[in-house]
């Protein structure tokens, strides 16, 4: 039987400011005090796997075992079918510029690439949500999420983050960039992970 988590405080393996926030926002109705790994100045290790699971316990298991707390840690990314499934874990790194993330060169590298290979409307992606609890002991729990969609261009909307701006959710005519908050976390691949989580390492409500 998966642990529970009833209180006290919990660390959020990420130093990704829109990801803790839409994390501490689905988090807040369980009474559990929610600090960042950043926050506590954990740094951010490697990521050397290639699937979202072992990424996701690499990182929670690192944050639990430096602060001594139970940690949630939140790997995820857009798959595009038309690359692949590309980038996939790799999404962050399609940002990378040397001097910081830059999302809207992401999206158009992706458009791009999706042009050069002619792909046929409607170009299906995916946006894949895996979430890790660890414990110091090194127990963990496992939970995935999905949000299935295509890709549209230009980007839309200024909410959200990441590749939210090209991404049109399946039966919404709004990109989960043109969502508010409330709407976006109620059909999101991190919305879907958490209703698995929830009654697992919760139960109800506080």
């Amino acid at each position: 039987m998966t642990r529970r988590i009833s209180g006290g405080r919990l660390v959020v393996a990420t130093h990704n400011a829109g990801k803790l926030r839409e994390i501490g926002d689905l988090l807040a109705p369980f009474g559990v005090e929610v600090v960042s790994a950043a926050s506590l100045g954990l740094p951010e290790p490697a990521e050397t796997e290639e699937s979202f699971e072992g990424n996701a316990r690499i990182k929670a298991h690192a944050a639990a075992r430096a602060a001594g707390l139970p940690a949630l840690s939140d790997d995820s990314g857009i798959e595009v079918d038309a690359l692949g499934g590309a980038p996939g874990v790799h999404t962050a790194d399609w940002a990378e510029t040397g001097k910081g993330r830059d999302y809207a060169a992401a999206m158009a590298r992706v458009w791009a690439e999706v042009e050069a290979n002619a792909a046929p409307e409607p170009r299906r992606a995916r946006f894949v949500c895996c979430l890790c609890v660890a414990w110091p002991d090194g127990a963990d729990a496992v939970f995935v999420g999905r949000a299935e969609g295509r890709l549209v261009w230009p980007p839309r909307g200024a909410h959200g983050f990441g590749f939210d701006p090209m991404f049109l959710p399946d039966g919404r005519d709004a990109t989960f960039a043109e969502m508010d908050p409330v709407e976006k976390h109620a059909i999101s691949h991190r919305a879907d992970a958490f209703e698995q989580l929830v009654p697992a390492i919760f139960g109800a409500p506080a």
